[in-house]
């Protein structure tokens, strides 16, 4: 036992132990996260070297650094963080309740319930206030889950009902997207595919204080709740001999995915493939227990979306490419050999 370290919440709340060396590899994710924000917090069409970058972050950088750093660069440096950290940690969620290395929000049709709500309101409210887009979408993501639910439900929700009531809301929610995109007009068309490809461009630091907290919440409470996670990998039957609400920790673990998925594309659009991604190479580097991949998803997820960000605003400087392309160019060829590995599962 002296490989582990326990951590408690509260006397009755929460309990776990962590290994060290996954705390040793959070560790690295956590500097190399920091490292690459730091990179990229300096780089644009006016270079500013990491150190004077870190001058800034400790308020001793001149002025002019100052702006640069803090007013235009740094707010989409934490939305890519924090909308990375939500998806990794909403992917995460959702493997450990499905059991299967293939599940995502976006393969599930969360994400695409919050695609219909957000292209909705912009094709068919073209007038209205920019500020409703984010909570439209957030509402659109979580009453895709409830309905995701109601619709597996059968004396209760089992890991593969879901899966299959799943794709096909997201094929449902696909069509409806289509639809609308065809019978609106040119220029509305071109603002909807940029949100469903996925962009930071554009965010500010109102944006970083509405998801903020929201995030940091999320994945509080979902990190309590590893426990249960981790109870509900070991199958049903188990889960419910051991004294486990099954289905009440489902539908509560469900709803909390839904909501960093919300949270996450109500200001970075339908970035794809990072809540498939970031959990399973955290899954690879320390193992199932859901108490450590949490965190290290969420830090991979963040740094997922940090470079490719990165790679979006350099890579064809001046156009500001959309983030989505990047990490979609990277996950589907993912995709397709985690469908060949699981081929014969």
């Amino acid at each position: 036992m002296k490989d582990y370290l326990p951590l408690r919440v509260g006397k009755r709340f929460s309990s776990f132990q962590l290994h060290k060396r996954v705390l040793w590899i959070t560790l690295i994710a956590l500097i190399l996260t920091v490292a690459v924000a730091i990179l990229s917090l300096g780089m644009g069409e006016m270079k500013i070297p990491p150190l004077d970058v870190v001058k800034v972050l400790l308020g001793i950088g001149s002025e002019q650094h100052v702006l640069i750093v803090e007013q235009f660069r740094m707010p989409r440096i934490i939305i890519a963080i924090l909308v990375g950290a939500a998806l990794a940690s909403a992917g995460a969620i959702m493997q450990g309740v499905i059991r299967n290395p293939l599940a995502s929000p976006d393969i599930l049709g969360v994400s695409g319930g919050a695609s219909v709500g957000a292209v909705g309101f912009l094709l068919l409210f073209e007038t209205a206030s920019i500020h409703w887009l984010p909570p439209i979408a957030f509402l659109g993501a979580m009453l895709t889950t409830l309905l995701l639910y109601a619709l597996a439900w059968r004396q209760g929700v089992t890991p593969l009902r879901l899966v299959m009531i799943g794709v096909g809301i997201k094929i449902a929610a696909g069509a409806i997207v289509t639809l609308l995109i065809m019978f609106s007009p040119f220029l509305l068309q071109n603002k909807a595919l940029l949100w469903l490809t996925g962009s930071i461009y554009g965010v500010s630091w109102s944006d970083v204080q509405m998801i903020l907290p929201w995030t940091m919440l999320l994945i509080a409470t979902a990190a309590i709740l590893a426990r249960r996670v981790n109870i509900q990998q070991l199958g049903d039957e188990i889960a419910t001999g051991v004294g486990s609400r099954l289905q009440l920790d489902r539908f509560m673990l469900l709803m909390i995915c839904a909501a960093l998925v919300g949270t996450a594309v109500s200001v970075g659009g339908d970035i794809s493939f990072v809540a498939l991604l970031a959990p399973h190479i955290a899954k690879q580097l320390i193992g199932p227990s859901f108490g450590g991949a949490l965190p290290l998803s969420a830090l991979i997820g963040s740094l997922i979306v940090l470079i490719a960000d990165l790679i979006a605003r350099m890579a064809f400087s001046p156009l500001d490419v959309p983030v989505g392309v990047f990490t979609s160019a990277v996950g589907a060829p993912f995709f397709i050999y985690l469908l060949y590995k699981n081929r014969n599962h």
